[in-house]
């Protein structure tokens, strides 16, 4: 799958891209992502080969330049598992943080989220942020998910000085099709 939009085409990964997405996963700004991290070069190379073989992992570059700068994924899920039907998504996504701020996110996931309902025939569109992820409670907001509710204490992603699990609360935002098509 390859989008274009304004100023972004959302891509699979090329080995090309291994610079870029080091880059921004050697020190992941967001807690969810910390078993993302990547140390080197050759972690960098080893993470493309995988995100590469996925069929809704996309890689946000800059038309201009062709710079990666983020990245958007996900798989469909089935929200009846007796029938298999897989009408469901929960995208994840992050941005270079020296790319942050200027709409990038919004206009790739707009992109994305439109593909999902228009050629995926995606039912419904669901994603998790933690509590204290204010620019991604917006960015859902902007994209017209409604909040469905918090999860105390739902999930642990790093651990404290003497090795204990930190459990974070996690919003969940979602939206469906004929919600977005409005």
């Amino acid at each position: 799958m390859t989008l274009y939009t304004e100023r972004l085409i959302l891509r699979p990964f090329v080995h090309t891209d291994a610079a870029d997405l080091l880059e921004y996963l050697q020190t992941p700004t967001v807690h969810c992502f910390v078993s993302m991290k990547l140390r080197d070069m050759e972690a960098a190379q080893a993470a493309i080969q995988k995100r590469a073989s996925e069929e809704f992992y996309c890689a946000l570059a800059l038309k201009e330049g062709g710079k990666v700068i983020g990245e958007i994924f996900g798989a469909p899920e089935a929200s009846d598992p007796e029938q298999g039907e897989q009408d469901t998504f929960s995208p994840c996504w992050m941005l270079n943080p020296a790319y942050q701020g200027k709409g990038y996110m919004y206009e790739a996931a707009k992109a994305y989220y439109d593909y999902l309902f228009t050629s995926c025939d995606i039912r419904r569109i669901y994603t998790y942020t933690e509590v204290n992820n204010l620019p991604c409670q917006a960015l859902c907001q902007k994209l017209g998910m409604r909040l469905e509710g918090e999860f105390r204490e739902f999930v642990s992603f790093v651990r404290d000085e003497q090795g204990k699990p930190i459990y974070e609360n996690t919003l969940q935002y979602a939206i469906l099709r004929r919600e977005w098509s409005q």
